[in-house]
């Protein structure tokens, strides 16, 4: 890391703008505007930021959605309740890749208890941390901003090494475990054929299923704060999509087995595998990097090799077993 970017390790806290309008989320509209000018709103306001009763943020709304509803609704009807925050424990560097990941122009901080602390605004960046011109564009600043992070995150080969490598034992382990059930299941595949011939493909339908669910629940546990409802409800959704997928593929490659081999057995091992082994998929890329969030350690990379990890190890316990069975 290099004396230029240094600072980015520092924390948000002296960063932080205090002078915000706060709002209650039962104030109605023309409420809140007569609070806002007993309030004031300091020099720049972006976004207005919604709380409950105990100063918990409960959801943010733009200015625009403000000024153009009608005076008498509440301010709970109109707020976007899927609010973006800052934990006041980050640093810098992580309020600038949140910034350069989402593309808005400020972001709440807040406690551990959801408790509205204050405000960084992209303004602040710009003008007191990269001495950006006035001039500049906005989406300059955001790519001068994902420039300064990249320099970050590349700047040592050794504490990326450090960083990255304990994950990808789990893959070792997991290849070691897969090669020890192969063999525990020798005689299956001697019996037959077909079965190691499609190996290769179940493994690879059920390894890209888990990074597509894995890669779209990062993504949602960036945008929202997850609850127990929230994963209940994408739990669901998950079941449905793994259904779905898992029946399409299942069903398609046994028909290719079917008609290449003419062996219906084999056709209802290899199809049946793929539908568990997709469903199983689809789990573990919700519920890891749900897991690792909880636990407070990057998704972005231990998911990927865990995930991976257990959905071969489910792959081939499916796989291996269902022929056992019936073949």
């Amino acid at each position: 890391m290099t004396s230029q970017t240094e600072h980015l390790q520092s924390p948000i806290a002296p960063y932080i703008r205090k002078d915000i309008a706060r709002l209650r989320q039962d104030l109605t509209v023309e409420q809140a505007l007569a609070s806002i000018r007993q309030q004031g709103i300091g020099e720049q306001i972006v976004y207005f930021y919604v709380l409950d009763d105990i100063d918990r943020l409960v959801g943010v709304l733009s200015t625009r959605a403000l000024l153009t509803a009608t005076p008498d609704k509440r301010l709970a009807e109109i707020m976007d309740r899927r609010s973006i925050a800052l934990p006041n424990t980050a640093t810098l560097l992580e309020a600038c890749e949140t910034f350069v990941l989402h593309q808005f122009l400020a972001f709440p901080v807040i406690d551990q208890q959801r408790h509205l602390i204050g405000v960084v605004d992209v303004n602040l960046f710009r003008d007191e941390i990269f001495e950006f011109s006035e001039k500049e564009k906005m989406d300059e600043v955001f790519e001068v901003l994902g420039f300064h992070i990249s320099r970050v995150r590349d700047a040592s080969p050794l504490r990326a090494f450090r960083f990255r490598f304990p994950w990808l034992l789990t893959n070792i382990a997991s290849g070691t475990i897969c090669a020890l059930l192969a063999s525990a299941y020798e005689l299956t595949l001697a019996r037959s054929l077909i079965i190691a011939f499609f190996l290769t493909l179940v493994l690879g339908l059920a390894e890209s299923v888990s990074v597509q669910s894995m890669s779209v629940s990062i993504q949602a546990l960036h945008a929202i704060r997850p609850t127990l409802t929230w994963f209940r409800k994408s739990l669901r959704r998950e079941a449905g999509t793994a259904i779905l997928l898992g029946g399409a593929c299942g069903s398609l490659v046994a028909l290719v087995v079917w008609l290449w081999r003419g062996v219906a057995l084999a056709a209802v091992v290899i199809g049946g595998s793929i539908f568990l082994t997709v469903c199983a998929a689809c789990f573990f890329g919700l519920v890891i990097p749900t897991l690792l969030h909880w636990l407070k350690l990057d998704p972005k990379i231990a998911a990927g090799p865990i995930t991976l990890a257990l959905t071969d190890i489910a792959t081939l316990l499916f796989y291996f077993n269902l022929g056992t069975l019936l073949l």
